[in-house]
């Protein structure tokens, strides 16, 4: 008897240890800052819990063709808009739909135990947005380990760091959302927030703002009624090609929108330039109650019983017509 049971209990035990492995929580995916510098890349990227993907486009006059000739070992390379954005109902650049982010995001190697580091081109703030927008989706996707490569690309290449070319195919892996629902606002959401005491953020320049010019999906010029105009572009350093200080930053902004109790949501014509308003204001300065409202001005002004103020007449001959989003 004594011997059938030594028998019995070890495939017994193998199997008590195949239960206990899987009722483990999954490994915790390494802790990184918003922004990490490229010495703190240079020292992971031998570290298989860390997904790289270059994002360099043709809003930064760049692709695939520059990622092939030379890029930072180990990265993938993820078009922007890509499967980033998407069009519904005529209106463009809004959030794909959460199966399609998570077969995606999969495919690039992803998962809850890995970090997402964004390397985006680093030569202008509109392809800082870019880098912004894909941070501030991974974190409506609950994936907290994520961060962007500060000064991008060109900073990379500017310290004579280690650089490969060709093609990286990523190894597939299973990612799935936990979506984090207050940080995006829907239209009818927008609407009920104006005229309330939340902050509607304008994030474009202030020539769209007033009335001047607009986005060619946009069907009407202006802004919100009670936005505050604050054009992202002035957080960024162009002699740096990075983003200013944090003490910078938040002396630029009205005290309004910084004041610890004010809720804000950031807006723009796509969804695009808000992610970076977004990510200051969450991410570098820390403020709480910050949402994106993804339709921006393009799907705003689609719907023709949506107030829109505009405080000057639109440039002429071109109807103040723009390409960037």
């Amino acid at each position: 008897m004594f011997g059938n049971f030594k028998t019995l209990t070890r495939p017994l035990a193998g199997a008590l240890a195949a239960v206990a492995l899987l009722a483990m929580p999954a490994a915790a995916a390494p802790q990184v800052t918003p922004l990490v510098s490229t010495d703190w890349l240079a020292d992971n990227l031998d570290n298989d819990a860390v997904v790289i993907i270059d994002t360099r486009s043709k809003i930064s006059k760049s692709g695939k063709d520059a990622y092939l000739k030379g890029h930072i070992p180990g990265a993938v390379w993820s078009e922007y808009p890509g499967y980033w954005r998407t069009e519904r109902d005529s209106i463009v650049g809004v959030l794909p739909s959460i199966e399609k982010l998570e077969a995606s995001l999969s495919e690039l190697g992803l998962s809850e135990d890995k970090a997402l580091v964004i390397v985006p081109a680093g030569t202008s703030s509109l392809e800082f947005s870019a880098a912004a927008r894909i941070y501030w989706t991974l974190k409506y996707l609950g994936h907290d380990a994520v961060s962007i490569l500060d000064g991008g690309h060109a900073a990379w290449v500017k310290e004579g760091k280690a650089i490969e070319t060709g093609n990286i195919t990523p190894e597939g892996d299973l990612f799935v959302a936990d979506v984090q629902d207050d940080l995006l606002v829907s239209t009818p959401e927008m609407a009920e927030a104006m005229g309330t005491e939340t902050i509607l953020l304008d994030g474009r320049p202030a020539a769209q703002f007033v009335g001047k010019q607009k986005h060619t999906k946009a069907t009407r010029f202006g802004h919100i009624p009670g936005a505050v105009s604050f054009d992202q572009a002035k957080f960024y350093d162009k002699s740096t090609n990075r983003l200013m200080n944090k003490e910078d930053l938040a002396s630029l902004l009205p005290a309004n929108v910084t004041d610890s109790s004010s809720k804000v949501v950031s807006y723009c014509n796509t969804g695009h330039w808000a992610a970076t308003n977004w990510f200051v204001l969450t991410q570098l300065l820390g403020k709480k109650n910050v949402s994106v409202y993804d339709d921006s001005m393009v799907g705003w002004s689609r719907d023709n019983s949506l107030p829109i103020v505009a405080t000057a007449a639109p440039d002429k001959p071109a109807a103040g017509k723009v390409k960037t989003n």
